[in-house]
């Protein structure tokens, strides 16, 4: 027996005195599949052209070496996190990731321009989500797509929503997986506006278009995101997260709560629990902001630790997709996934671990003094044991030796980009 199957073996002895079966956990951990974002990998570039310029509020820092520069490339580095990772996962995809030679607008997008992108989750078979990009774009320059005052302007974004929403079910129908496609746009003004009523009337009607066809959530759910604000659009967010939950709700679409995407002080745990009692399912987009939503990767802080444990403490999970939603480029790109990704497994795995009914009995009785002594001495219980083991038994490094192997793909394959 190795050194990590005798601590796990300690490990599982120590949580079953409270009554924790690290068997079942482990069981239901490898269920879980987390959506790698795909922007992470060069820097929200995409591929409709050699410009590396983006906008509508998003920034990314740091000029690291190595970061994809083809569909080809990025595949290969996302591969390569996946190994890295314990579990079966999906990818998520941002419409500027379209793999064609051909020059194609974003409103006439198909599904045949992504089709290599689902020959490759095919054959991992991983399945794919979808976000159009309403940002990086002339006709978004302004700062205003699907609240845009020239209907022009505002009927080509819709397309694009439209066009997206197809490609979505594509994929869902090709990898039998439904796919969630999310909608998020930048639309804002840096300034105080005098007429907030009219942009939200025009993304009202512009959302009623794009979601006009019914599509078979066997194959594809739509998600809508809001936002805090966009640099350089710091007065007013037409899409707020007041407008897309009042809109989710009416329309049995899913809400997206991303956690950068609110006030510094507050966090996207406490929202869970206030959120499905009127929605079926939501989508996680999960960050670091710190200061504003600077989209920092994933760590395994309190904040982290509270949203994993309002989805398994409220048996959430099979209505939550969660995908992860970072961007920095001061770093190696791949260990970035690979750190975030883990930690966000890391994360729902101590909640799994806890006796969550012992906690229950303790607060319903009104023993609070019974309950913080629990929830105090579980953070000192053997969970890393319990990982590394997860972690042997789905073939990826244990413990530091996953930077070993990212620190020898950079060698022999990041720096010779």
């Amino acid at each position: 027996m190795s050194q990590i199957d005798n601590a796990y073996k300690l490990a599982k002895e120590q949580y079953a005195a409270f009554g924790v079966d690290t068997d079942a956990v482990l069981k239901k951990l490898e269920s879980v599949a987390i959506s790698l974002h795909c922007w992470q990998g060069d820097d929200v570039c995409g591929f409709e052209s050699k410009a590396d310029a983006i906008g509508g509020g998003l920034a990314v820092t740091g000029n690291y070496p190595g970061k994809a520069r083809t569909p080809d490339e990025l595949r290969a580095d996302a591969e390569k996190a996946f190994s890295l990772i314990p579990g079966k996962h999906r990818f998520n995809l941002h419409a500027c990731y379209i793999d064609t030679d051909k020059k194609v607008e974003r409103n006439q997008i198909a599904p045949e321009h992504f089709q290599t992108w689902i020959d490759w989750a095919k054959g991992l078979q991983i399945g794919l989500d979808f976000n159009p990009t309403f940002f990086a774009h002339p006709k978004a320059a302004d700062g205003l797509t699907l609240t845009h005052p020239d209907e022009g302007i505002r009927n080509f974004w819709i397309e694009h929503g439209i066009a997206c929403r197809e490609i979505g079910a594509a994929f869902g129908k090709a990898l039998g997986s439904a796919t969630v496609t999310n909608v998020w746009i930048p639309d804002g003004m840096k300034d105080t506006p005098a007429n907030r009523k009219y942009f939200r009337e025009l993304l009202v009607n512009s959302l009623d278009k794009i979601f006009a066809k019914e599509i078979d959530t066997k194959y594809h759910l739509d998600a809508i995101e809001g936002k805090l604000f966009g640099m350089g659009l710091e007065s007013f967010t037409v899409g707020s997260h007041e407008f897309y939950l009042a809109y989710a709700v009416k329309h049995n679409k899913l809400v997206t709560l991303d956690s950068g995407h609110y006030h510094p002080t507050e966090t996207i745990a406490d929202k869970i629990t206030s959120i499905f009692p009127f929605v079926d399912e939501i989508l996680l987009h999960v960050s670091r902001g710190v200061r504003w939503d600077s989209d920092h990767v994933v760590i395994l802080n309190d904040d982290l630790q509270a949203i994993a444990q309002e989805l398994v403490r409220g048996n959430y999970l099979g209505r939550t997709h969660i995908g992860l939603d970072f961007f920095d480029a001061s770093i190696n790109r791949l260990a970035a996934w690979t750190i975030g990704t883990r930690n966000m497994i890391k994360a729902l795995m101590l909640a799994m671990l806890e006796p969550y009914k012992k906690l229950c009995d303790y607060e319903m009785s009104g023993d609070y003094t019974s309950r913080l002594a629990l929830m105090e001495e579980l953070k000192t219980l053997p969970y890393a044991a319990v990982w590394d083991y997860y972690c042997q038994t789905k073939n990826v490094p244990v413990g530091i030796a996953w930077l070993d192997e990212v620190k020898k793909y950079e060698k022999e394959v990041l720096s010779k980009r």
